[in-house]
């Protein structure tokens, strides 16, 4: 039985990673089980997230595989997070910040739905909107500063990728969105990117117009909804939903914390224009930024 208490984001995440330790090292679950001297159904409910585990579990399995000493120390941080009642991630603490749970999400969500209120998201961005909004440490060096930029223009092969099959990919973006940051010439760059991305037959973008006044969106900020596929398991994993912060991000698997989520997005959804009419105030607005 899987323990009622805790977020299962971090045990689904973790038991995600060691298994693909597991397999890059050759091991078949039974010889892992027998090395470390355990039982192959406590090997296989660690690896299918169904429960808390223990850092020494953790850390005997990562010695086994011949995991790195600083994805090790990750893992072991991570299974701490197990046993909590609720996850708060944040970068650098305990976590590193290369260690990027949301990132193995979203490659295997089947659906997302993201509300953005404040910046057009990361997976529609140019490089040149990405250079302008990305976040940098004072005193960072040119190649530093590329660093998270690259990261999230990669990001960006998820919505184009052949196998496994692309995401649907739904995103209701604030009109207050398309008329800031970087620049005329930037935005208007972005919002024609955005244009030509929304004919994807796997991406829909629906703009919030001023006038719709999205009271619940002021008050949830933005926020992406994901869904995962069955795969090869008798349920699919739980819908996830994920808010993002300048120092952390915030993970929510609960049913009734879904089902709040899902409210919100039905509202801003029945205030959104339609896809047409969306991509038509997009084009206006980077006319008339940045005429031709």
């Amino acid at each position: 039985m899987v323990e009622a208490t805790g977020s299962s984001v971090p045990r689904r995440h973790l038991g995600r990673v060691l298994r693909e330790l597991r397999i890059a090292a050759c091991m078949t679950l039974d010889a892992a089980a027998e090395a470390l001297e355990c039982s192959r159904h406590k090997m296989w409910r660690i690896e299918s997230g169904l429960g808390m585990v223990r850092a020494v579990d953790v850390r005997a399995m990562c010695e086994l595989y011949g995991a790195r000493r600083a994805l090790t120390a990750a893992l072991v941080a991570l299974a701490g997070e197990t046993r909590g009642r609720g996850w708060w991630h944040a970068y650098g603490d305990p976590v590193p910040e290369w260690f990027d749970l949301y990132g193995g999400l979203e490659s295997a969500a089947c659906r997302l739905r993201e509300h953005a209120g404040a910046l057009v998201p990361a997976l529609l961005q140019t490089r040149a909107y990405a250079a302008a909004t990305c976040p940098h440490r004072p005193g960072a060096t040119g190649e530093e500063q590329e660093q998270p930029v690259e990261a999230r223009l990669r990001r960006q092969d998820l919505l184009r990728r052949r196998l496994p099959r692309p995401p649907r990919y739904e995103v209701l973006l604030a009109e207050a969105v398309l008329r800031k940051v970087g620049g005329a010439a930037v935005t208007a760059g972005q919002l024609r990117h955005l244009a030509e991305a929304s004919l994807l037959p796997q991406v829909s973008i629906r703009v919030l117009p001023l006038a719709a006044g999205a009271y619940d969106a002021a008050l949830t900020g933005s926020f992406v909804l994901l869904e995962f596929p069955l795969g090869l398991r008798a349920d699919p994993d739980p819908p996830v939903v994920y808010q993002e912060s300048l120092t952390g991000a915030l993970y929510l698997d609960r049913p009734a914390e879904w089902a709040a989520y899902e409210q919100v997005w039905a509202g801003l959804d029945g205030a959104a224009l339609d896809e047409e009419e969306s991509r038509r105030l997009i084009l206006t607005i980077g006319e008339e930024l940045h005429p031709d």
